[in-house]
Order: C-alpha cells, then structure tokens, then sequence
C-alpha cells in the first residue's frame, strides 16, 4: 500500500477549535450503567439481614406494649441507611475516579504535537496516531497508513481482520466489514500497521454507539477473599441461628415467656452476625485501588489488590520501566572503527554521513518511538543543510518489522532518480542476515556489536539497497542490502530505580529483568542499578534451546534474559510459576498479552503500551516507572495488613457482644444487652472497622519481611486465636462487672448500664491497640489518625447522651450510676486494654 505521511496535515486542532467541537458534541463516550437510585439503595439495605431484625424487634416491642423502644429500633432503620449511604458513595466515588483513568488512551496531535489523551477527550476533527495493538478510540478516515489491519469482529462479528487503504477524498462514509476501506470504527483493533486519521464521529454517533454496546473497563469479579468471607459470613450466621434457636428454648422454658425468648434470641442473632465482614471487604478493594492509583497504578481487576503482597517476583522490561526510554545516539560504529558521538556537536566526519542519511531513511518522518527520535535528533542537527536531508523525496513502500525479521525498510523514490532507494534498520542480526554477512563477517560484527553492548548501549544496524522501479517483492530479503555501521543508543537509568530495587531484596521478593538486548548491555544495566549478580544470564536463542524442566531449574538462578521476545515472556512466567512463585510480569505490546494474562498480576505500560496490553493487565503503569510498582506493592502490603486488623477487630469484639446476650439468659440473670444497645454499639463498631482502619498507615517492617504465602487465609488459626484472647478477655471483664453489680444487689439498670459502658470502652481499646502489631499502645498515641479521633469523640459524646438525658437514657433501660463506678471504668478499660496489648505479640511471635 503506498503511503504519502508528507501530504498528511499533522497540525491537528487548535485549543480552541476542541473547546468548540467538545461544545457541540460532548465527551466521546457511550452511557455507562447506570449509578444506584437511593430508593434501590433502600431496598438493598431492606434485603440486609441486620435490617430485618431491626424490623423484627420493633415489632415484638410493639407487640409488648414499648410504643418507644419499637420506635426507637424502627428509627435505627434510617440511620443504617444513612450509614450505608455514605459508604457506597465513598466507594462509588473511588470507582468512579478509576473509571475515569482507566478510559482507552489515545494518541492525537493537537497545535502540531503529539499528546496522548483519554479516549473520551477525542472530538470530532482530531488527527489520531494509530498503531498495532491500539484500540481505535472515535469513528474516523484514514489519512495515511502503512501495511494496516483491523479487527472489526466487535462490530460485524467477522474473525478475520481486513485490510485498510488510504481515503481517497472521494468515498463516503458506509457501513463496516469489507477489505480496502478507509474508514475505522470506535472499539476495533488494530492488528497490523500503523496509520494517521482524522475523527468522523464520536461517542453516540459511532457505529458501536447506534447499535448501543457499552464497554466496561473495570471488571467486577468474586475474589479470593470475598469467597473467604462469604464463607465466615456462612458460618457465622449458621452458629447464629443455633444460639439463637437454644436461646428462644432455654428462655421460654424457664422463663415461661416466649415473646421474650423470640426478643432475646433475635438480640443474640443481631450480636452474633458479622454483617461487617463483606462491607469492610468492598471498601477496603475499592478505597485500595483508589489509594494505589495515587501512586500511578491503575487497578483494572480487583483480585490484583490482594495479590500485590504476595508478590515474589517481578519480571520487568528494561527499556521504558527501568530506563527513562529517552534515548541519545552516542556511538556510530563502521568499517571496523568506533566513533564517540557529542550530544552538542553540529556536524560528523563524512565516512559516518551515510549511516546516520540511512538510518533517517528508514524512519518515519515524524517518529513516536525514542529511537527513531533519538536518529531524527542526530540527523536533523549534523546534516543540516546537505545533501544527504531528502524532503523532496517520496515514501513508495514500507516493509515493517516481523517475528521472522527484526529489521524494517522503507522504499523511497528521488524526483529525478531512476532507481528506488531502499533503506533498512533493525537488529544487527536481522541487518547481517539481509546483507549475506558470511561466518568471519558475523564473527567481527560481534565483536563490534559486544563493544558497544558493553557500554550499555543498544545497538541498531544499518544498510541501504537500490531496486528498478517496477513491482517491489514481497519480502526484504530479495534486496541485495550493504551493510553502512552500527548505531549505539543510550538510554539512562530512572531516577530512584535503584533504591526501589534495594526496598524489594529487603521485602524479599525478586526482581528478573527482561530485554531485548545484548547480554553486555543488559549486565550493564544491571550493574548501574544494583541489580543481584547471578550464576548466568540467559538469551532467547538459549531459552528456544531449553526444555520447560531445564528452564524452571535455571530460572532459579537468573535474573536477566537479554535478548528475549516478547512471546517469551509467557515461558519465563510458567516456568516461575512452576516454581511455586507469585508472578508480577509487565509488558507493553501486543504479543505481551498472553504473559500478562497468565501471571497473577500482569502489569501493562500506561504510556507507551497498546491497548490489548493494558486490557489483558490486571494493573496499568500510568508512569511507566519501576519505583511506582514498587510503591504499589508497599501498598498492596499495607492493604492487606489493614484489612487483617480490621477483620481480627470485627471477629473480637463480636465474642464479647455475643457472649453478653447469651450468658445472661443461661444463668437467668436479667438480659445485659437489648437490641437498641446492640444497634448502638454496631454504630460506633462500623465506622472504626471500614474508616478507622482502611486509613492507618504502613506497620514499620512493611517492607522488612518476605511475602505473605499465596495461599495464606485472612482467617487463620492466628488470627482467629488472637480475636479469641482479646473477645474472651473483654467478655470476662464486662461479664464479672455485670455479675458484680447484680450480686452486690444493684439494680438491673444500673448493671446494664455499667457493662454497656464497659463495652464502648472495649470497643476503642480493641480499635487502639489493632491499629499495629508491631507498635505498642503508647508509640500509636503518636501517629496520626483523623478517623480515629472522630470515632473517639463521637463514641464519647454517644455515651454522655445516654447519661445526661433522661429520656435517652431511660429509653436505653439505664440508670444514672455512681460517682465511685465511673472512676471503675478507669481499672476495667486498663485491664481490657492490657488484655488486648498481650495477645499482639502472641500473634506475631510465629511470623518472626
């Protein structure tokens, strides 16, 4: 297909022409789903099983006679829902903000430069960059293109992809499906090519929006976890019924009272169900994903979130994550000599003018990739006004890059030559192969090649052809090519690379470089970045040699593969995983997408990957940069640590609030807990598991112990030992004081109202001293927490109410106590909190 960039007008829109055309026509996206109305909002809470007990109490009250407590109980209803409110449009919030980040990303130019923008930023008239892997982001003509094919199946369900021409100014707009068309559709991929276009139609006026296909980029899915907590939620519930069944039998049996017997078994159904468990879950996913992509990580599946801590091994590209991808031509090598080039100097001995003429030749006019800038850079400043800058000459024929050949070539015609002019560049390699290099030419290439390799620099080839102007072969290869020299390129390491490399080795996890080139250049690299020396390094004609028991063995030992391709990647990810290893791998192409699928968090570049990368991604790299992964996994750790604090919290204080409505009814002693008192403490409970907790920051060794084991349960025998020991210890306490008072001839109320004192006081003493298990009580007075003291004030001001209003606290069943009992609750809340300090350490003494 012969393609003209030269005639294609690539100023793009001004500002001011998008502000007018986004006036016109609005964003360039389809209706997404539909946010939740409050009234569905208010049904789902009516659906909750914490709700229909509130119902099912205010009732049996009404039935009793309590005109109060069931209106009390049945006003409860509006402030769950309130409660519930606020948390899904927290959550709704930080979802919404991932949406907006997760939009397909698209490459315009605009006032004569390339940007790369949201998808939904797009407007009609915008000239689009398009290459393979990219998904096409509005309806629009193409302008200029080189060798390209789309898939079209999303609209016309048609599996093979057709081929694409230039516009020829003339044809209209038609429908899609059909070879040699020049219009693209929103949604397609590009499969093959590269191509310049300009804008049709966006959003509802694309194809894919009449016919109403609304693609969603965040995937929801059950998680390991959520199946975890369902199961707790299971077992928990079924216990539930059990108790509560024994306790409506035991009451109505002894007590001779079974609407009675149904209110205390409902009030022990309402202790005993963990409705936190999976509302602590969902906002701690969501707020996560939100935290994390604060730090330019965009999480597109939520399972990534809770697999980031046990992450052991990160397989990362060299170019672009742990380089800045900006390359400087540095060394041109050719007949045998090696020539330092200066980043200022304005000219170049002549022997050097062909291989940096050619290696513009063989490079689009207007490149995005930094190599071809890198070459554009060095041309445009030493062969300024020679002969050797050919802007007159035309683009006839371009021969791109293939699995088979890592070379390409671009066919040029001259105004008044008689021959074409072909120009290559690519893989030394793949450059000696069409030159016919026989094995001692091969031989001192190497040689040249390991020089420069050495150094750190990539290496590119070039050579050049002449052909008679009559049908062009299919194939490079039938062009006699002469070798010109080598081109070295250097690409400096990220700022920060190397201390985020040293913050993984102390977090135990491994870090595998993966690159395309030479051994030496990869060494380099690894040595500039501290990367751990190992016993090999191993390159992709080796992998090809090695069976997949050989590689699992030597991928132990090694953590750079240098000369790798990308359909590698899924080899090197199988045989880690065969090795009982947490796999995060990035990747940024098209035939990256296989690995990213297959590892447990595929990591797909934001800036300068494809579209089918970041979709097959669980993660995107918004700044391409291997310190932002690293951050993420800190924070995936801190995550995971804080959820585990909240669930231990939600599990101990529940024993305690059950064993309470159970053991006054076994013992027949007057019922501790009512389910107003219960409604009360679920309300201090609820903010501190979901707010308090999701906003405590990093325990000190986050980043100083090994990755948790893959399949670790949030609920192990541990955990659930340490919920025990500080729920069985508040239980003893608040029960002894119960018991106490009742004993001491103290009358009902006042005992209800001490031990529902010493609750709320268990209750922030469990929230303190689960704020870390690895700092004590007294060095967390000293870190921050906004939530926390909010929590504090408000759980505070709740229990002054009930005491200084007559009418609240008469509606609570209390009394106003004693002087001498209030000074009490100092001992009894140092004791609870004692208890909840001492089994801190029993937890942690196995992990260490």
């Amino acid at each position: 297909m012969a393609v003209n960039i030269n005639e294609v007008d690539l100023q793009g829109l001004t500002d001011q022409e998008v502000l007018e055309n986004l006036a016109l026509d609005g964003y360039n996206e389809l209706p997404s789903a539909k946010k939740r109305s409050f009234l569905h909002i208010v049904f789902e809470v009516m659906r909750e099983p914490m709700f229909l007990l509130l119902i099912a109490c205010g009732v049996l009250y009404l039935f009793l006679g309590d005109l109060e407590e069931a209106l009390m109980l049945l006003g409860f209803v509006f402030v769950v829902m309130g409660i519930t409110l606020y948390q899904e449009q927290k959550t709704e919030r930080a979802l919404e903000a991932l949406r907006d980040l997760s939009s397909p990303r698209a490459l315009v130019i605009r006032n004569g430069v390339q940007q790369r923008i949201p998808g939904r930023e797009v407007v009609r008239d915008d000239v689009i960059l398009l290459s393979e892997g990219d998904r096409v982001p509005a309806d629009a003509v193409l302008l200029s293109g080189t060798n390209v094919n789309v898939d079209e199946s999303l609209l016309t369900g048609e599996s093979v992809p057709v081929r694409k021409r230039s516009w020829d100014g003339v044809r209209e707009v038609g429908r899609p499906g059909g070879d040699d068309l020049p219009f693209i559709y929103s949604g397609t991929m590009m499969v093959k090519g590269q191509g310049i276009a300009r804008v049709l139609s966006t959003g509802l006026r694309t194809e894919i929006g009449k016919i109403g296909k609304a693609l969603q980029s965040l995937e929801t899915e059950d998680t390991d976890l959520q199946r975890q907590t369902g199961r707790i939620v299971k077992t928990f519930a079924t216990v539930g019924l059990i108790l509560c069944a024994i306790v409506v039998i035991v009451f109505g049996l002894t007590r001779a009272d079974w609407l009675g017997g149904l209110l205390a078994g409902i009030t022990l159904a309402m202790a005993t169900l963990p409705e936190e468990f999976p509302v602590v879950l969902t906002i701690f996913m969501a707020l996560g994903a939100w935290r994390i992509s604060k730090h330019h990580v965009l999480t597109r599946r939520m399972p990534a979130v809770e697999m980031l801590g046990a992450a052991t091994v990160l397989c990362v590209d060299k170019t672009g994550t742990l380089t800045l991808n900006r390359m400087t031509v540095t060394k041109i090598s050719t007949d045998d000599q090696l020539f330092d080039v200066d980043g200022k100097q304005s000219s170049l001995p002549e022997e050097l003018h062909g291989v940096v003429e050619y290696s513009l030749l063989a490079s689009p006019t207007d490149p995005f990739d930094p190599m071809e800038k890198a070459m554009k850079e060095l041309g445009g400043r030493t062969l300024l006004n020679t002969e050797h800058i050919h802007k007159d000459w035309t683009l006839v024929h371009e021969y791109p890059l293939s699995e088979k050949l890592l070379a390409m070539s671009r066919v040029w015609r001259s105004p008044d030559g008689k021959d074409y002019i072909i120009a290559a560049k690519g893989a030394p390699e793949a450059i000696a192969d069409l030159c016919h290099f026989d094995a001692g030419r091969n031989e001192i290439l190497l040689g040249q090649i390991n020089r420069m390799a050495d150094q750190g620099l990539r290496v590119i080839g070039i050579a050049r052809s002449t052909f008679r102007p009559v049908d062009l072969p299919e194939g490079q290869h039938d062009f006699e090519f002469k070798f010109l020299g080598l081109l070295g390129l250097a690409d400096p390491v990220r700022p920060g690379v190397r201390e985020a490399l040293q913050e993984c080795y102390t977090a135990g996890i491994r870090v595998i470089m993966i690159t395309g080139d030479y051994p030496g250049t990869a060494s380099s690299i690894a040595n500039q970045i501290g990367l751990k020396p190992d016993d090999q390094i191993i390159t992709g004609p080796e992998m090809d040699e090695m069976t997949d028991d050989e590689l699992k063995e030597r991928i132990r030992t090694t953590c750079i593969f240098a000369r790798a391709v990308p359909e590698q990647k899924l080899r090197i990810v199988t045989a880690l995983k065969a090795n009982n290893e947490v796999v995060a791998m990035t990747g940024d192409g098209v035939n990256d997408a296989p690995a990213l699928k297959a590892a447990h968090i595929g990591i797909a570049m934001g800036g300068r990957g494809t579209d089918v990368a970041r979709e097959s991604a669980a993660l995107v790299l918004l700044d391409d940069n291997f310190a932002s992964i690293v951050q993420a996994v800190r924070m995936g750790r801190r995550i995971y640590d804080n959820l585990k604090k909240a669930m231990a919290f939600i599990f101990s204080i529940h024993v305690p609030i059950a064993g309470m409505s159970l053991i006054p009814v076994l013992m027949k002693w007057p019922l501790a807990l009512l389910p107003v008192q219960i409604v009360l403490l679920e309300l201090i409970i609820d903010p501190s598991c979901s707010i308090v907790f999701e906003m405590e920051s990093d325990e000190a060794n986050i980043m100083n112990r090994k990755p948790r084991p893959l399949g670790e349960r949030l609920f192990g025998g541990e955990m659930i030992r340490t919920g025990l020991i500080q729920g069985l210890g508040v239980m003893a306490v608040v029960c002894g004081v119960y018991a106490f008072m009742l004993l001491r001839g103290y009358g009902e109320e006042q005992a209800r109202m001490l031990a529902f004192l010493n609750m709320v006081i268990a209750d922030m003493a469990l929230v303190f001293a689960n704020r870390s298990w690895t700092r004590s009580f007294f060095q967390l007075l000293r870190m921050p927490n906004p939530a926390l003291w909010w929590v504090v004030v408000g759980a505070a001001s709740l229990l002054v109410l009930t005491q200084v209003v007559p009418f609240l606290r008469e509606l609570m069943k209390f009394a106003v106590l004693p002087t001498w009992e209030y000074a009490f609750l100092l001992v009894t809340g140092g004791v609870i909190l004692a208890i909840a300090e001492f089994a801190k350490p029993m937890y942690w003494s196995r992990k260490k």
